[in-house]
């Protein structure tokens, strides 16, 4: 799978770089822990994507880039998460939405080794997947409304409170992506701008961003942006970010200041993708258990 990955990449000419393993800031992600390190009596962190590093890499003028590297998520262990993995990661300047979908998908079929998953896969706006899964729009519906759907009890309730995006992930996991064919990908496109990380919002409607992800059946095995370049904007999000793991009692992590100056310098027109290698060792091995393809876990 290595060697298609990068056979892949070759074909393409987009370069490959290395960006380092070990880093001085977190992800200030909520919803992802960095593994945290220490170098010299100083505080470092194990990157979570090496997504930060490359975008400075592009904003310092190096063309089309990728990276097949080992990442760290702490508190990720399960069927289908480990806190160590392998990711591919690549960002092609000038890509729209629709080119970035089309190389990931072509990109899993051929690390599958079938042409078909590419021919045949499902492409669904986010909000028409709720519809069909749930008979809501995600853009609308309460958060009441949303909980009833999910049969939430009161502890649930208690749990979530009025974190909208908190609801519509559960939704997601639970109800929506579930009933994704195991037979074929699903594209699913224009996640609400609530939920849009580090992505654009979308030109033509400022309440989508320029976002997508793709699923086998309800594995999620790809995630990607037409990437923000706006660095005021970005702050924002990041300050939102700050605010959200204060509410959660999460630590607060400081901005990447080297990151926010290569935004500022200017970040070329870009969309990029990172997608998890070994499941899709999972799905070529035919294996709803990631342990099952990694010779190497935490305790073994």
């Amino acid at each position: 799978m290595l060697q298609r990955a990068r056979q892949f990449f070759e074909e393409r000419a987009i370069l490959e770089v290395e960006t380092p393993a070990l880093g001085a800031n977190a992800t200030m992600d909520a919803n992802i822990a960095s593994v945290a390190a220490t170098v010299s009596t100083r505080p470092a962190f194990l990157s979570t994507s090496p997504e930060y590093h490359m975008k400075r890499l592009l904003a310092a003028g190096y063309p089309d880039i990728y990276q097949v590297s080992r990442v760290y998520r702490d508190g990720e262990f399960g069927r289908c998460h480990l806190p160590e993995f392998t990711m591919a990661e690549w960002y092609r300047l000038g890509f729209n939405l629709g080119n970035m979908i089309k190389e990931s998908v072509e990109f899993i079929a051929q690390m599958l080794g079938d042409r078909s998953y590419a021919q045949q896969s499902d492409s669904i706006r986010y909000t028409t997947a709720f519809e069909n899964a749930l008979g809501i729009d995600p853009l609308q519906a309460s958060i009441g409304a949303i909980a009833e759907k999910l049969d939430a009890d009161e502890d649930l309730v208690t749990m979530l409170g009025n974190d909208r995006d908190a609801w519509l992930d559960l939704a997601m996991a639970s109800n929506v992506a579930p009933t994704f064919s195991r037979k074929k990908l699903t594209v699913i496109h224009h996640y609400p701008a609530s939920q849009a990380a580090l992505a654009q919002q979308c030109p033509d409607d400022a309440t989508l961003a320029d976002r997508f992800e793709i699923f086998f059946g309800s594995l999620e095995l790809a995630n990607g942006f037409v990437e923000l370049t706006d660095a005021s904007e970005q702050k924002k999000r990041f300050e939102t970010d700050q605010a959200i793991r204060k509410k959660k009692n999460l630590t607060i992590h400081a901005i990447d200041k080297n990151f926010m100056a290569a935004l500022e310098y200017g970040l070329p027109p870009c969309a990029g993708v990172a997608i998890g290698l070994d499941r899709l060792l999972m799905i070529r091995c035919d294996s709803d258990d990631i342990h099952d393809v990694t010779t190497f876990t935490p305790g073994k």
